[in-house]
Parts: C-alpha cells; sequence; structure tokens
C-alpha cells in the first residue's frame, strides 16, 4: 500500500498543471508516476526534459534499456508501463521476457540489453566484458553514454515508485521471468 495519494491536477502548481495538461494530450492521462514528480514544483519537468531529451538511441532500444534497469530494480510500474511502451513499439511478449532478462535472440540488442543490466546489477562498475561487447555489436561510444544517461534515468523513477508504492495503472505484469 502507498503512503502517498496520487496528486490530482488540482492539488499540485500552475505550472505542473500546464504539464499535467500536456501529459493528458499526448498519452490520454497522467501516468500516476508522472503525477507523483509534482509534489516537487520542479522535478516532473526536469523528469519529462530528461526522459525526452535527444539521443543516439532509436525508441525500441530506449525500451530494451528501460525494461532491463526496471527488472534488475524490480520496479514493478515501470516494468508495465515500458512492457506497454514495448508493445506499441512491436516488440512482442517473448522479446520483452528477454530484455527483462537482460538478452536477446537479436545479437545487437543482446549486447544492448545485457549492457543494461550489468551496469544496473554493478552501480555503475559495468563489466569490460560487456562494454567491449557493446561496442563489438556496432554500438558507439556515443551510445554507451546515451545508454547511462538512460540507466539513470530510469533508475530514478524505479526509485521513485519503490520509495512511493502509487498504484499502477498500466496493465500489470509479474517480477518473475
Amino acid at each position: 500500500m502507498s503512503i502517498f495519494n496520487v496528486p490530482t491536477r488540482a492539488e499540485v502548481s500552475s505550472n505542473n498543471q500546464v504539464l499535467f495538461d500536456n501529459l493528458e494530450k499526448a498519452v490520454g492521462f497522467v501516468p500516476n508516476l508522472f503525477a507523483t514528480y509534482a509534489y516537487s514544483e520542479n522535478a516532473l519537468q526536469n523528469y519529462l526534459s530528461l526522459s525526452g531529451a535527444k539521443t543516439s538511441l532509436k525508441a525500441k532500444e530506449k525500451e530494451v534499456v528501460n525494461l532491463a534497469v526496471s527488472q534488475v530494480n524490480e520496479c514493478l510500474y515501470c516494468l508495465a508501463a515500458h512492457t506497454a511502451i514495448g508493445q506499441m513499439n512491436g516488440f512482442n511478449e517473448a522479446q520483452i521476457l528477454e530484455f527483462r532478462a537482460g538478452k536477446s535472440s537479436d545479437a545487437k540488442l543482446h549486447a544492448l540489453a545485457a549492457l543494461a543490466k550489468n551496469m544496473t546489477e554493478n552501480r555503475g562498475a559495468t563489466s569490460t566484458e560487456a562494454v567491449d561487447n557493446f561496442l563489438n555489436a556496432g554500438y558507439t561510444k556515443e551510445n554507451l553514454i546515451d545508454t547511462i544517461v538512460l540507466v539513470g534515468d530510469k533508475t530514478t523513477s524505479n526509485y521513485l515508485h519503490k520509495t512511493t508504492n502509487v498504484p499502477v495503472d498500466f496493465p500489470e505484469v509479474t517480477l518473475a521471468l
């Protein structure tokens, strides 16, 4: 059970109300986790800026990282959200489960998923082997830096949910693989 109520539009600052309106238009609703960021005057805008920032990673690659990181961090909210987003990006259930496990039958995505998993498990002390496999799979140093930023982005949301335990408002998933 959550110790936090999910704030409504009326309960947040006028700046955050604008962000709620924009999310409502873009997504169709304000996800509970995003609403929870709005307890802070600045956190929601900062998070949306980071998660929406330009990156050298493709949308599908971002979801691979998001799923691997959220599995390691055992964040049910982010696993549910990124399972839904992964499906919208064309991934099937078997692929999503692979990414969550830090694997893929696609060699390039395997290197990305394995890197994200290793990086998260080791709190940034990523193994040389994982980095080498990533670079040998065709990724660049720019992709590496962008992956590190994305791991940080997703870890922030994982921690927010794990701390607040706000209700999951996406189709639920289990931690078990």
